[in-house]
């Protein structure tokens, strides 16, 4: 569980990097899934977009998503949304305590 200082520090950083993860009309599937933890394990920290055919909100989208791959729900604005995994084995990112 992140706390206030820590989304902060996470959002910052999340400012300057490139959409990765995106929901269309067809919802969540295995593929998104799976794009997600392969694109978090590498990066730690990750941008989605929901696409305006899909039936689902942001937040549902990145509530889905960070429960199926293990992660924290950083920031969700409009149809975007931020997501954070600490990588166990080489973290890349420091966290503020």
């Amino acid at each position: 569980m992140l706390n206030s200082k820590q989304r902060a520090y996470l959002r910052a950083m999340a400012n300057s990097i490139d959409t990765v993860v995106m929901v269309g009309k067809g919802d969540l599937d295995e593929q998104v899934f799976k794009t997600a933890d392969e694109a978090i394990t590498a990066r730690e920290l990750i941008k989605g977009k929901v696409l305006e055919a899909s039936s689902l909100s942001s937040r549902e989208a990145a509530d889905q998503i960070a429960e199926n791959i293990g992660a924290d729900v950083v920031q969700v604005i409009g149809r975007k949304f931020v997501l954070y995994k600490k990588n166990q084995k080489e973290p890349q990112i420091k966290l503020p305590k």
